[in-house]
Parts: structure tokens; C-alpha cells; sequence
């Protein structure tokens, strides 16, 4: 967090045009309001160079860990030529790196953050905020290419910072390893609609005066930034205002006041800002710079091979006196001085001390052993003039060991806030302290007699929709961006997901008096009798059809307790819609449920054949919410079947609005037969790429093929939280290894 991007108009310093020149125009280009489709396409393998049967999580097993620590380590102190290091350190750029990798993570979807490697692909790559750090990912490239497919780039970028503190005098809090990079930019995230970087802030708030107002799928105050203008909301220096912008970015990246307080004195501990110079002269962003630069963006043509020499942000200067020493001097500096805004050399607001020693002044990062003018930025005199982070702050200054700990913990939790439960980190350096926004959620059993669990779930009077939308439920919240949610825990029966309307609380409460006896008679846990239970249903439903339908389970789901469950945080997961359920809650817009619908399969981790055969599926066998009639085109509801894909692809139909907004009837031309629909329902049969698949599925000879791809999808988004089984088993695709 050590550079950060303060210009709001044309004086921008990292970017000065188009991303890209295209000679023909794209189908997003011609419809520009069309449905985007293609985020479902991230999970196919087309764009992955790595073999099918690639599993990063057992190749990173087999590092040697101590020796990529000690490349690591040696490397921060051999400052090269072509990008010299402050002071001869690069721990101040390294760990800007792993923060801003990390740092765009986002509480309300799980998106961004650092652990698919995506800062090496637009438009993190080319952020205002993230200036020279092509040229950190460069210098570790050495290190990546000597470890190869066993190290991904996600977690060497984690991981650099990590080793960096710890070279500065940090006893970090841990390390895992288990980031898998993805291969191609990441469309599915919504940074922003303005298309200008860091455009005014008015753009993104009901009311700038409010932080609260920012966008609700927003974490930035700006387009281009991780977190705040270090230079004041909207450029304009105001500690106090810019302290509630803190306040609300930071807990919109899961972090509280101590922990924001903690990481901006810890992230600035160490380091400095680059804004010596003229930020005009700056070539563009690496994914519109010329191609002579190598992919290399921001370069300054009057560097001189110096690291004074470097332009970043356009802040400049260092905030401690001993910029490579993770102490206590950041405190020392912000608190023991009064400070009065200044500019930098490129024209930057700052703040510099009304008075201080030369001895206590940072030395030249070239090593000439003048002195230079320490600084703070905005974000940093917020945490002396907010009452509340000042009260915390007074705190760690009076303890250093406190301090110390919060950091960490706060670095830790930061750096792997997206991976998940804790079973996803590998490596010797995992802390062995179960933390609570790690979802943790104990072990199951596994030796009880399944077959014997089934026949005493088939002989209750719950109906299959009954125990299958149960069973939806419970595993649908599972997100893939972040890993949280799903059915391991069984987190359906505690607050707050029992009382979300989605879940239907009572007949959930019904279903769980039925279920909850028979899993402590047979020893199982609850949460593996509500999937298995789901399971009997889909059974009983296909052999009604004349299907033949064995549904992949394994055993071993925990039930997770209050105490395990960060409730509060779960907040996030409740669902708004459900196209699955056609189920969308009273205060969304109806005409975006078909966008919500692809954003939920995404966040599932599903494919554009899976989430159709799934809503097929699900609408005959009559799962609905609240048992509404929309989209279930068939004449034996309950039963396993392909009609939904018949009706909907049946030209003997014609579509027809009503006086209700986003609802639809499908009348007969020919009979007196009408089927009510949703927009969840039509986009099947409307958008081409959908509709594609649908027609798959209508065909006369894949009847059965439909049965066998419904249980596969289905048994993956059941199993999608079991991180500990092998991938072919979380996909629903085999048991052998179970």
C-alpha cells in the first residue's frame, strides 16, 4: 500500500489513452445490453495451458519451501540494474504487491483478492494503483521460473511480502500455499461502470458526504484504486472525512477498525512513495504500452537508474525514519510531529512535519546519505484526527507486542481472507489457530452405514421436493470467488441462514425435525443426512421418469456451531434471487434476474451445460420456491424429465407477457394447455448460447444423457465446499477416489 494513485483529472500519471486499438468490433460491441454468457465460460478449460489432469493443490506438496524462502530472501537485498531498489531493499515494493493483490478482495460477492494470481492480467495490471508493479512481478520472475508449475504466481506474490516483512523484523502470523492461477482476465468482476480511471468519486456515491452510499458491489473510492485517494476524498485534503471513506472501503474487504488501523501503520511502517519527477513524461500502463517495453508500462525516461528517480504514485517520500525495519516508527513520526500540507515534486498533496530533526528524517533511497523530507498522506493523518482510530492507534504505541500481533494477524487475514476454509493451505507454515472467518467446520463421520441412512430417509413422509430444495439450500451459498458457504457445516440450521426468507423457515424447520433424529440414530452428521436426503429425492424422482440415476455422495461433512460461525459475515451470502428456485426477492428489479441468475452458477462454479440441465431439473421436479408454478413446463410434476426443454423449445407455443412485470405465459396455439414463466425461465429459450444447450436436452435421444448430467451437476454443487476430496469427485464426475 505504499504507492498509491492521488491524480483525479488529465493529470493523471499512469494513464493516457485506450487500453487497446481493435481494428472490428466485438458482439458485446453491437449489443452492448446483451447477456453475458461468457462468465460461465471461465470454468471450461480452454484457456488453461495446464493438462486436464493437473492438480496444483498436490504439485505446490512437493516444494522445497525452506529454499524457496531463502531465493526469496536474497533476492530482496540484490538490487538490479534496470529497476534499482530502494535503500537496496525491494521489501517495500514486494509487500505493495501482495497488498494490492490481496487487497482487491470484496466482502458482498468474495470476488477479487489475491488468490488467483489475476494482478498479472487487465485491468489490475494497468490500475492507477497498482504503477510499477509489473516491474515486482518481473523481478521475482527468476524465482517463478526455477520452481515452475509447483509455485503459481498467486501465492509467490503472497508470499514475497510475507518473507519481505519478515526480513524487515516482523514475526508474521503464518503461510499457506494452495493459490491456483487462472489464465486470462477475470470478467466476471464488477469494478465499476465509469469508463475514465479515476473519474470522480460522485460517480460511485448516492451522496459523497455519506461514505455509506457507496455502490453496494463497490469497494474503491475510485475507479483504479484499492481502497482510498491518498490525497483526500476526490483529491481534496480532509483527514476527518477521509477517515469514514477508510472506515467503509475497509469493511467492505472484511476488515474492522483495528485491523484497518493496524494494517495502514504496518503497511506504512515500511517503504515509501515515488513522485520525484514529472508523472507526464510516464509512458502508458503496461496493457496499453508499446510493445517495444516488453509489457512493461509507467516508464520514465529520466530515471537514470536511480530509485529516487522512480514515479508512482506522485506522492513522494518515505513515512519513518528506517524504511527497511518494521518498528514503531510510523507511530513515532504521525504522533510526535504536526504536520502541514505540502505538494510533491509531481504536484501531489501531502503532508509534511511542521518541524523535525534531520537525524530523524528518512536517508536517500539511492544510499548518498543525505536526508529527506519524511511525509503522510491523507489516509495516514486520518488515523491521528478519527477519534476512533487515533483511541487505537494510542493503544499499539503503548504496546508493542499488541501491535505487533494485530499486524500480523491482520497481514494474514488480508493475504488469505479469499481462500477459504483451512483445509485450502498447504505448506509448513500454516499457524495451527482455527480462526473464525476461516468458516471452520469440524470433521465428519464417515463409517456409518450410508445405504441404511437412505432407506430410513425414503421412509419418512417428506416428499422429494422436500428434501431436495432442502438440500439446495443448504448448498447453494457456496462461492467460489472466496470459498465460503456451501453444505459442509450444515450452517442451514443456525442463524442467520434458518430465518433468510429463501430457505422458506418453515417449512425448513419441518424438514430438520425429520432429518436432524435420523442422522444422530445413524451417527451421521446432519449436514451429510441433508445432502444425502437430497440425493434420495433426485433418485426417486428419475426412476419415476424411467431414468436410471445413481447420484455420486461421499461422507465426512462436519456441523458446524454457533461459536465456528461468524454470523455477522454471513450476511453476504443470504440469497437475493435464486433463478434456480425462481425465487427473487421483493426489492430486486425483476429484469435482472437472468443477470443474477448466470452471476449466482458462476459464484457455484458451474458451466453454461450444467446451470441449464440444473434449472431443467429442478423446475420439473417442482422445487420452486414457495411451490409457484413458474417454469414448470411438464404435466407430472415431481417426476425427472426433459419437458422443461420440450415446451420451451416447442414452436406449437407462443410466448406472451402479462400484467405482471417479469412474468410470462407460454400458451398453446393448438390445445388449451398455458405454463406460467419467469425471465429465468425464457432467457433458455431467447439467448442463443442457452438456448444451444437447451436444445441438447429437448433432443429425443437425450433423455437419459440429461438424467446422468443433472446428477452430475447436481452431486458438484453438493460437494463444491469439500476441498478435502479429489477434484474428479468435487466435480460430481467420479467416486473412485472417495
Amino acid at each position: 500500500m505504499n504507492d498509491m494513485t492521488v491524480k483525479t483529472g488529465a493529470k493523471c500519471p499512469v494513464f493516457h489513452g485506450g487500453a487497446t486499438n481493435r481494428s472490428s468490433t466485438s458482439t458485446k460491441d453491437w449489443w452492448p445490453k446483451g447477456l453475458n454468457v461468457e462468465i460461465l465460460h471461465q470454468h471450461g478449460a480452454r484457456t488453461n495451458p495446464m493438462a486436464l489432469d493437473f492438480d496444483y493443490q498436490e504439485a505446490v506438496k512437493g516444494l522445497d519451501f525452506d529454499a524457496l524462502k531463502a531465493d526469496v530472501n536474497a533476492l530482496l537485498t540484490d538490487s538490479q540494474d534496470w529497476w534499482p531498489a530502494d535503500w537496496g531493499h525491494y521489501g517495500g515494493l514486494f509487500i505493495r504487491m501482495s497488498w494490492h493483490a490481496a487487497g482487491t478482495y470484496r466482502t458482498h460477492d468474495g470476488r477479487g483478492g489475491g488468490a488467483t494470481g489475476n494482478l498479472r492480467f487487465a485491468p489490475l495490471n494497468s490500475w492507477p494503483d497498482n504503477g510499477n508493479l509489473d516491474k515486482a512481478r518481473r523481478l521475482l520472475w527468476p524465482i517463478k521460473k526455477k520452481y515452475g508449475n509447483a509455485l503459481s504466481w498467486a501465492d509467490l506474490m503472497l508470499l514475497a511480502g510475507t518473507v519481505a516483512y519478515e526480513n524487515m523484523g516482523l514475526e508474521t502470523f503464518g503461510f499457506g500455499f494452495g493459490r491456483e492461477d487462472i489464465w486470462g482476465p477475470e470478467i466476471d468482476v464488477n469494478w465499476g461502470e465509469e469508463k475514465e480511471w479515476l473519474a470522480p468519486s460522485e460517480e460511485r456515491y448516492a451522496n459523497l458526504e455519506d461514505a455509506d452510499t457507496l455502490g453496494p458491489n463497490l469497494a474503491a473510492v475510485h475507479m483504479g484504486l484499492i481502497y482510498v485517494n491518498p490525497e483526500g476524498v476526490n483529491g481534496n485534503p480532509d483527514p476527518a472525512r477521509t477517515a469514514q471513506h477508510i472506515r467503509v472501503t475497509f469493511a467492505r474487504m472484511a476488515m474492522n477498525d483495528e485491523e484497518t488501523a493496524a494494517l495502514t501503520a504496518g503497511g506504512h511502517t515500511v517503504g515509501k512513495a515515488h513522485g520525484n519527477g514529472d508523472a507526464e513524461l510516464l509512458s502508458e500502463s503496461p496493457e496499453g504500452g508499446d510493445l517495444v517495453y516488453g509489457g512493461f508500462g509507467w516508464m520514465n525516461p529520466n530515471a537514470d537508474g536511480k530509485a529516487s528517480s522512480h514515479i508512482t504514485s506522485g506522492i513522494e517520500g518515505a513515512w519513518t525514519t528506517e524504511p527497511t525495519k518494521f518498528d514503531m516508527g510510523y507511530f513515532k513520526m504521525l504522533f510526535g510531529h504536526d504536520w502541514e500540507l505540502t505538494t510533491s515534486p509531481a504536484g501531489a498533496k501531502q503532508w509534511k512535519p511542521v518541524d523535525v530533526e534531520e537525524i530523524n528524517m528518512p536517508l536517500d533511497p539511492d544510499g548518498g546519505g543525505t536526508r529527506t523530507m519524511p511525509l503522510m498522506t491523507d489516509a495516514d493523518m486520518a488515523m491521528k484526527v478519527d477519534p476512533i482510530y487515533n483511541e487505537i492507534c494510542q493503544k499499539f504505541m503503548a504496546d508493542e507486542a499488541y501491535f505487533r500481533d494485530c499486524f500480523a494477524r491482520a497481514w494474514f487475514k488480508l493475504t488469505h481472507r479469499d481462500m477459504g476454509p483451512k483445509v485450502n493451505y498447504l505448506g509448513p507454515w500454516v499457524p495451527s489457530e482455527d480462526l473464525i472467518w476461516q468458516d471452520p467446520v469440524p470433521a465428519g463421520a464417515t463409517g456409518y452405514d450410508v445405504d441404511a441412512l437412505k432407506s430410513a430417509i425414503a421412509g419418512t413422509d417428506l416428499s422429494d421436493s422436500d428434501l431436495i430444495a432442502t438440500a439446495w439450500d443448504s448448498a447453494r451459498t457456496f462461492r467460489s470467488s472466496d470459498r465460503r458457504g456451501g453444505a459442509n457445516g450444515a450452517r442451514i440450521r443456525l442463524a442467520p441462514q434458518k430465518d433468510w426468507a429463501a430457505n422458506e423457515p418453515d417449512r425448513l424447520a419441518r424438514v430438520l425435525t425429520v432429518l436432524e433424529p435420523l442422522a444422530s440414530k445413524h451417527g451421521a452428521s446432519i449436514a451429510d443426512t441433508i445432502v444425502l436426503a437430497g440425493n434420495v429425492g433426485v433418485e426417486r424422482a428419475a426412476k419415476a421418469g424411467g431414468l436410471s440415476v445413481d447420484v455420486p455422495f461421499a461422507a465426512g461433512r462436519g456441523d458446524a456451531t454457533d461459536a465456528m460461525t461468524d454470523a455477522d459475515s454471513f450476511k453476504w451470502l443470504e440469497p437475493k434471487a435464486d433463478g434456480f428456485r425462481n425465487f427473487i426477492r421483493d426489492d430486486i428489479p425483476v429484469s435482472a434476474f437472468e443477470e443474477m441468475l448466470l452471476d449466482h452458477a458462476q459464484l457455484l462454479g458451474l458451466t453454461g451445460q450444467e446451470l441449464t440441465a440444473l434449472v431443467g431439473g429442478l423446475r420439473v421436479l417442482g422445487t420452486n420456491h414457495g411451490g409457484s408454478d413458474h417454469g414448470v413446463f411438464t404435466q407430472k410434476p415431481g417426476t425427472l424429465s426433459t419437458d422443461y426443454f420440450d415446451v420451451l423449445t416447442d414452436m406449437d407455443y407462443e410466448w406472451k407477457t402479462t400484467e405482471t412485470e417479469g412474468e410470462f405465459t407460454l400458451d398453446h396455439r393448438h390445445e388449451d394447455r398455458r405454463y406460467s414463466a419467469t425471465r429465468a425461465d425464457l432467457v433458455f429459450g431467447s439467448n442463443s448460447i442457452l438456448r444451444a444447450y437447451a436444445e441438447v436436452y429437448a433432443q429425443d435421444d437425450n433423455q437419459q444423457k440429461f438424467a446422468h448430467d443433472f446428477a452430475a451437476a447436481w452431486a458438484k454443487v453438493m460437494n463444491a465446499d469439500r476441498f478435502e476430496l479429489p477434484k474428479a469427485v468435487r466435480a460430481g464426475l467420479s467416486m473412485a477416489a472417495a
